[in-house]
């Protein structure tokens, strides 16, 4: 995610004649062209000769959206985007907008009580972090909603989505990520422009991790509502304490120094024992288990950490090298400032010299019982250390289970996860350390459409010991250093995974990645990752190549690939690019348009629903200038995996924000989506000076923009998007 108090990816428009492909496709394989004829269909491939954008536009229409292979159709009409009011200088709506027929409403929002105790929210934002511990955090991001009563276990209908018709959806837990936070906002209307104090960051902490809220719908209408005093209001943060599994539990590099952590510091009382750390932060998108369980994705951590004297380097720790702290550091981009939280002048558990084995315990994939209030978040260490954005599982016919992962940032990679025992679908107390024990792989994407899911293997392809990898445990606290010691193909930000649901005759595992930007891609100097894992991360400038085959990539593509044999232990599959995303009205010699012409860029979010639906969310500047003045706002736009050009925009978001997060009920009859950071980059005098929403929407008092959870549902009781 790209807000302001994230890693910048400043772009610029460099149109270039660089193959395209058009190029790529025309010099793969018979075998390759066959996996895109069964993807999209032949008529698809039309717009891969000599049909040009302007002929695509001619042929707008607002038909539906006829159902296929595993797809179930799109049947609403495209919304126009949210364009720039010039006299204003703003989007011409402050508001979530959805087709005709459709109503949205917001349910939580930051602030919001979630648990018995929880004060109200105060417009002035002057509330501190013990009340902050009790209601929603700030901007939220992925999600997942969990019937109640609980069903046992969440696996994807094998047979047909029809399996859920009959069946109301009326009460559940949702699950929310708070990805971090906009301090201007946040603390009232000092900001931070004065002094960082412990209890500002005490606040901030609070803000940050997962909300969990039991909402229910009303018995007459479509209506949501948040119970504020239910049993299951939960709230995990930066400070709760989590449990620490897998091959990494117990190490030396998860052993830094242990604090008692009160309201008004942090005081050093030892040393952690290596099966404990403290809090989840910059929680980005999410999974969930077929046992039900949430997962949450620990994104850009590293932020959050400085360095008060970073002349003097960092301390010494007994059995790890300095050389390597230094060289874990550089390559997952922790520096001296971070991202301006400043949370290490004040709690020096954040403090990278000081205490720089406390970076280790971040990173990873956190696992969350939401049905066991009591029950300790767990951090799942087999599943790899890096910016994660997401992980999204298949279950194959053989009850292998596997997780799909990116690495949020320029340059790096796609993963997979195999667990080693299979998925036990009538014992739920059987998976319940699955993710402790499997083979972590990362991707190499050929030339000619295929590719292969190298194992990071302790002894294997050169991950020993004289290449700095003592360890299956060291092999994954270095993840990122392993992937590139393996040649993994360096990507353009692999953000968000989507697994298409096998229903309706379609059997094959097919997976795809949002590739949201690269402004490093094909320029300036070429230089690539190198083997040794010395790389800043995301500095490096790589050339175009078959998976990222475009220069200065400011809109993003999405890239999927099938499973060879069908098999989640495959370690071959075949690929393609789904979509090139852009502004068909610019010269855009790569882009591939869509016939409604709802154009889109970045790409971001996203998720394929039990009908076969592609639901796709992006994450732009989301002011509507400059490269995106003819795409307008952020949105969400549902897509037909039979055949790219057929996109329909469904959802526009309100000024300065990102749409992200989505999931519906099992029946699919009511939609849950999230508006992230609405108005950012106003300053703490003026909160409101971009955005007032979710004011604008009617929900709340009026006084600063507020990140939510929008539910949308049908005036007819339909299920979404038919």
């Amino acid at each position: 995610m790209k807000g302001l108090s994230h890693p910048k990816n400043n772009v610029t428009l460099n149109p270039s004649g660089n193959e395209s492909i058009r190029d790529v496709i025309g010099r793969v394989s018979m075998k390759r062209r066959r996996f895109i004829m069964t993807a999209v269909g032949a008529s698809a491939l039309t717009v891969l000769g000599d049909v040009t954008i302007g002929g695509l536009l001619q042929t707008v229409e607002a038909a539906p959206v006829p159902a296929g292979l595993g797809f179930g159709g799109i049947g609403f009409k495209s919304i126009p985007p949210n364009l720039l009011n010039p006299a204003t200088g703003l989007l011409e709506k402050d508001l979530v907008s959805v087709p005709p027929g459709y109503k949205a409403e917001v349910i939580l929002a930051w602030g919001d009580p979630i648990m018995p105790g929880a004060p109200n929210w105060s417009p002035d934002a002057t509330q501190d972090a013990a009340a902050q511990e009790k209601q929603a955090g700030m901007h939220h991001d992925g999600m997942h909603f969990f019937p109640l009563p609980g069903r046992q276990f969440l696996s994807r209908p094998l047979a047909s989505a029809s399996a859920y018709q009959g069946q109301t959806y009326r009460r559940g837990l949702l699950c929310v990520n708070h990805e971090y936070t906009h301090e201007e906002i946040l603390h009232g209307s000092e900001g931070l422009l004065s002094q960082v104090t412990i209890q500002k960051v005490r606040k901030s902490q609070a803000a940050h991790g997962v909300s969990i809220s039991e909402i229910a719908r009303a018995r007459i209408g479509n209506s949501w509502s948040v119970d504020r005093n239910s049993r299951y209001g939960r709230r995990i943060t930066a400070n709760t304490e989590i449990r620490i599994a897998g091959p990494v539990a117990g190490s030396t590099f998860v052993k830094s120094k242990k604090f008692d952590i009160t309201p008004n510091g942090s005081m050093e009382i030892g040393v952690n024992d290596g099966y404990t750390a403290y809090g989840t932060v910059n929680n980005c998108a999410h999974g969930v288990t077929p046992w039900g369980t949430y997962l949450t994705c620990e994104e850009n951590w590293n932020g959050y950490f400085g360095k008060n004297n970073p002349s003097e380097g960092v301390a010494s720790v007994p059995g790890v090298e300095e050389a390597d702290i230094v060289a874990l550091q550089n390559r997952y981009g922790i520096t001296s400032t971070g991202f301006n939280y400043r949370w290490h002048e004040v709690d020096p558990r954040w403090d990278a010299n000081t205490n720089p084995l406390e970076p280790h315990l971040f990173g990873w994939i956190v696992e969350i019982d939401p049905y066991d209030p009591q029950s300790k978040p767990v951090k799942r260490t087999a599943m790899g250390r890096f910016k994660h954005e997401s992980a999204q599982y298949v279950v194959d016919d053989s009850n292998r289970l596997a997780y799909y992962m990116g690495d949020d940032e320029r340059n790096d990679y796609i993963y997979k996860f195999v667990c080693s025992r299979p998925f036990n679908p009538q014992i739920r107390g059987a998976n319940r350390d699955l993710l402790d024990d499997g083979t972590l792989y990362v991707a190499k994407f050929s030339d000619n459409g295929t590719g292969e899911w190298i194992p990071l293997v302790y002894g294997q392809r050169g991950l020993t010991p004289e290449n700095g990898f003592r360890s299956q445990a060291e092999v994954l606290v270095k993840t990122r250093m392993a992937a590139d010691r393996v040649g993994a193909t360096m990507m353009d930000r692999p953000e968000w995974t989507a697994v298409r649901p096998r229903i309706g005759g379609f059997n094959e595992i097919e997976v795809y990645c949002t590739l949201t930007n690269n402004s490093n891609r094909g320029v300036g100097e070429t230089s690539v990752n190198q083997p040794d894992g010395s790389t800043r991360a995301g500095s490096a400038r790589p050339p175009v190549d078959a998976a990222n085959p475009r220069p200065d990539n400011r809109y993003g593509h999405i890239i999927r690939w099938r499973e060879d044999g069908q098999r989640v232990t495959a370690t071959t599959f075949t690929w393609d690019i789904f979509v090139e995303c852009g502004d068909s009205q610019r010269t855009e010699p790569n882009l591939v348009g869509n016939i409604n012409g709802d154009d889109f860029g970045a790409p971001d979010g996203m998720w394929c629903d039990d009908f076969g639906r592609l639901w796709i969310q992006t994450d732009q500047s989301g002011n509507g200038r400059g490269d995106w003045v003819n795409i307008g706002s952020n949105s969400m736009v549902c897509a037909n995996p039979n055949n790219p050009r057929e996109v329909k925009r469904f959802l526009t978001s309100p000024t300065n924000c990102e749409v992200t997060g989505v999931i519906t009920t099992p029946d699919g009859r009511t939609m849950f989506i999230n508006i992230q950071h609405p108005g950012e980059g106003a300053p703490a005098s003026n909160p409101t000076q971009f955005s007032n929403w979710p004011s604008t929407q009617g929900y709340g008092p009026s006084g600063r923009p507020r990140s939510a959870t929008v539910v949308i549902t049908r005036n007819d009781g339909g299920i979404i998007g038919a």
